[in-house]
């Protein structure tokens, strides 16, 4: 490929909400896996944990969902109707993988906690390359119920670590739209 049509394969990236099987094989996944490893990291520190969940633990992630909107709206002094209930414990069925991306913050005197979630943060988007280089489709999730107490308890996560990426992984049969032309002068300043 020239230079030229990389930049283009990665301005062509899109997020597919409805995808379906077939999903990644397990050598399929480690390699997107180590490809997101591959990003800048300060000092090595690999502040990442990837956990895939597939078949049918896909449902008990979503009853670790579902506890964390009930727990939530207990919180807050509602309730959750049982339209959100049922859509909820059904959200991990949306993708027949998700790949679940979560911290594992180090302390370093060199290398800050923000330093660490922005380094988790390229590791998902160079996760979402590599899939799409296979030949899969993605979509990187997250929501209001990934960081509760009972996300974070289903994947172990300690306190000062995040849920940072639900990467919903699958195949798409539908026809992307081309993306329109970025303009990017808003965006950039030149300093010379």
């Amino acid at each position: 490929m020239t230079d030229e049509q990389v930049i283009n394969w990665i301005k062509s990236r899109r997020s597919i909400g409805n995808l379906t099987i077939p999903a990644p094989k397990h050598h399929q996944v480690e390699a997107a896996i180590e490809c997101a490893m591959t990003a800048p990291d300060h000092k090595k520190l690999q502040p990442w944990r990837f956990i895939v969940t597939e078949g049918q633990q896909r449902h008990a992630f979503g009853r670790a969902l579902l506890a964390a909107a009930q727990a939530k709206a207990v919180l807050e002094g509602t309730d959750l109707d049982e339209r959100t209930a049922d859509k909820t414990l059904k959200m991990p069925l949306r993708a027949p993988m998700i790949i679940t991306v979560v911290t594992n913050m180090k302390y370093h005197e060199k290398v800050p906690q923000f330093e660490q979630l922005l380094s988790a943060g390229a590791a998902v988007q160079n996760l979402l390359l590599a899939l799409k280089a296979q030949g899969f489709s993605t979509v990187w999730r997250t929501g209001p119920l990934a960081n509760e107490p009972e996300v974070k308890r289903y994947f172990n996560v300690g306190d000062e670590d995040y849920v940072i990426a639900f990467v919903y992984v699958g195949s798409s049969h539908c026809t992307m739209p081309t993306r329109e032309d970025i303009d990017t002068t808003e965006f950039i300043k030149f300093d010379s």
